[in-house]
């Protein structure tokens, strides 16, 4: 008499099972936040520096003119809020891909990523939770540039929403994939000088690109091809209710092959996260 072995199929995920997981994680990353005042008061003042001091000695030199979507003659204050904006949610980004690297140092990561779920829809969720607090940073530099006559259409804090949760995914999963190849944290803040400010600097986050292709036509070809260049210029048409399509699908484009290098990179049998021989974590 033959014996037959009957095997349970693997059971899926039920959509409340992967809510749960969600707001676990933003809940975590949201008290992270709470708790680190300083990040929130850092992640200010870096932008508040440039719009304070250095835009009232740069207002004389860089005259800006009637260029989309602006409809008249702006203050130099008022160009450089969408480049500051977006230079919050780049700041953000990459600390919040430096908890990575500390949470895999300290062995936390292994909690999070040895859970049965997806290990993509895992690192969807941190991608989330980062996101979301570089909004909070955002619209708080906003109140605050507001009492700088700084004033964007009533409508525009609204319509500039989804443009901010698509520039935030697409640099918070730029800094994952770089945390991926990070082994230890020390050299973390090195990586980030060679992300952050060559992004920042050749973009139009500080003077339109037409300026730059004045002085170098060759400089005006790298922003042009610099993701964050398109991250700032969602932004800025988005502040006043107007979609930039190039834009638009250049940052859409760059989030999803970074999030999928960030995903392979964290695959722990094929990624630049792999488990050494001594047992480090990926």
């Amino acid at each position: 008499m033959s014996s037959i072995t009957t095997r349970e199929a693997p059971r899926g995920f039920s959509l409340a099972e992967y809510m749960t997981c969600l707001t676990g994680i933003v809940w975590r990353e949201g008290l992270r936040f709470l708790h680190q005042r300083e990040r929130f008061v850092s992640a200010l003042v870096r932008p508040l520096v440039w719009l304070f001091i250095f835009a009232a000695g740069f207002r004389q030199v860089l005259g800006i003119s009637i260029i989309p979507p602006y409809e008249t003659y702006i203050l130099y204050e008022v160009y450089i809020a969408p480049g500051l904006m977006a230079m919050i949610q780049l700041f953000n980004g990459m600390q919040s891909s430096l908890s990575m690297v500390y949470d895999r140092e300290m062995g936390n990561m292994r909690t999070l990523l040895v859970s049965p779920l997806p290990r993509g829809f895992l690192l969807f969720c941190k991608l989330l939770a980062g996101t979301a607090v570089s909004l909070l940073q955002v619209y708080a530099f906003l109140l605050i540039a507001w009492f700088w006559d700084i004033t964007p259409p009533s409508s525009g804090y609204l319509t500039v929403l989804p443009a901010l949760i698509l520039s935030g995914l697409m640099l918070g999963s730029l800094g994952m994939l770089i945390s991926s190849g990070i082994k230890q944290l020390e050299n973390f803040a090195g990586v980030m000088n060679f992300v952050i400010f060559p992004m920042f600097f050749s973009s139009s986050a500080l003077y339109p690109l037409w300026r730059v292709q004045e002085g170098s036509p060759y400089l005006y070809y790298l922003c042009e091809a610099n993701p964050f260049t398109h991250a700032v210029e969602l932004i800025r048409f988005a502040l006043y209710g107007q979609i930039n399509w190039i834009s638009l699908a250049v940052v859409a484009a760059c989030t999803i092959v970074f999030m999928i290098g960030a995903i392979w990179a964290y695959d722990p049998s094929r990624g630049l996260a792999r488990r050494g021989p001594a047992g480090g974590e990926g």
